[in-house]
């Protein structure tokens, strides 16, 4: 669905990044102090199950948004089952492509503060590459294919500031269609220090493929599979085991990245329409995600479908994602989990203004004494 803009919640005071530096926030929509001057920026994530624009200015708390898009285009469709990306999947996403470099250049944004970015589903497919060079051909945006480390660290970055300063360790799940990255950090002095991290193969479409919803009867044993999947996938963590006490005690807690945590949210405040400033930043405890998730099967596909907050394009995935966080909330038992709406796209806006505010070599140079013309030079895409 279309996503709106809005405030973004905040704690009261703003934790600090796993390196230590502090963290800066998310969408800003007060004026920052760059006004209206500041150069707009983009970033781009066609994932395995969407395609997401922002476009934005820096501002004082982080940025403000300009203009953003969002379709769901499953390019992922039956890639688990051929290896391949399908025809039919590839037209929605260039469509939307398309529609996102139409953007980008009604708003004027230099193509070298463009980051645009792929990941699971090109990553995975054996055309996948061959897809990236018919998009950089024929709608001008050079997408570039992460891998899961980057992407993981960049969901990461875009939720910092919903971290509860107060807490000893944080989960950060973010649920794509294709993967589901999973990061533990653990407070570390003033910061938060990355303890480790995983890419599960599944997410909300490979798993919803794997286990096609049943028609009518008890929809229990179907729901219990997809947990049970998603829970071998997880069962091995590269962080001490001893973490998980922190969790258990009350003394750290989950954020969740993606359609699958907002899509509960939404059902839990019982929104009529979804409202992004109502949901981000929202504090879940795990007895109204499972309340949520409940309250899901009981609706059936057409009621999913009738609910604002999911629409007849989610109404097959919604529950895949309602499993995945349920799978991973009973192997790290936590009471609290934050709703983010953002992820990947902030932490490329957030990283890529971060590095343009810093000074040049030849600028620091200069205000040393020294002399000649230096500016920050940009990253491509």
């Amino acid at each position: 669905m279309p996503e709106t803009d809005g405030a973004s919640s905040r704690p009261r005071s703003q934790p600090r990044r796993p390196d230590g530096k502090r963290a800066r926030g998310g969408a800003a929509v007060a004026a920052g102090v760059s006004g209206r001057e500041a150069p707009l920026y983009g970033a781009l994530d066609l994932g395995t199950n969407n395609c997401r624009l922002l476009i934005a200015r820096p501002a004082k708390d982080g940025f403000r948004v300009v203009d953003s898009f969002s379709r769901i285009v499953r390019l992922g469709e039956g890639l688990s089952r051929t290896g391949r990306l399908d025809d039919a999947a590839m037209e929605r996403a260039y469509d939307a492509l398309m529609q996102c470099a139409e953007r980008v250049a009604r708003r004027g944004v230099d193509p070298s503060r463009l980051m645009a970015v792929a990941t699971q589903a090109c990553r995975q497919a054996e055309n996948g590459p061959a897809f990236i060079e018919r998009v950089r051909q024929g709608a001008g945006l050079k997408l570039r294919i992460i891998d899961p480390v980057e992407e993981a660290r960049l969901a990461v970055e875009g939720c910092l500031n919903l971290f509860d300063p107060g807490a000893e360790a944080i989960l950060v799940v973010d649920v794509g269609g294709g993967s589901t990255e999973l990061n533990w950090l653990r407070r570390n002095g003033t910061g938060f220090q990355l303890e480790g991290w995983i890419s599960a193969p599944i997410g909300v479409v490979t798993l919803a493929e794997r286990h096609p919803e049943p028609v009518g009867g008890d929809l229990t044993p179907w729901y219990e599979a997809m947990v049970a999947d998603m829970g071998a996938a997880i069962a091995d963590t590269p962080v001490d085991p001893a973490l998980r006490d922190l969790f258990t005690g009350g003394r750290a807690h989950m954020v969740g990245t993606s359609g699958a945590i907002t899509s509960l949210a939404g059902i839990h405040l019982g929104l009529r329409r979804y409202q992004r400033n109502l949901v981000d930043g929202l504090w879940m405890t795990r007895t109204d995600c499972e309340r949520a998730a409940d309250r899901l099967k009981a609706l059936g596909p057409a009621g999913r479908a009738a609910e604002s907050c999911i629409g007849p394009d989610r109404a097959d995935l919604v529950l895949a994602g309602a499993a995945i966080m349920e799978a991973v909330q009973r192997a790290w038992p936590s009471e609290r989990v934050r709703v983010a709406d953002r992820g990947l796209r902030e932490g490329l806006l957030l990283e890529r203004m971060r590095e343009d505010r810093r000074p040049s070599r030849k600028r620091r140079r200069r205000r040393r004494g020294g002399g000649g013309n230096g500016g920050a030079q940009p990253t491509t895409s």
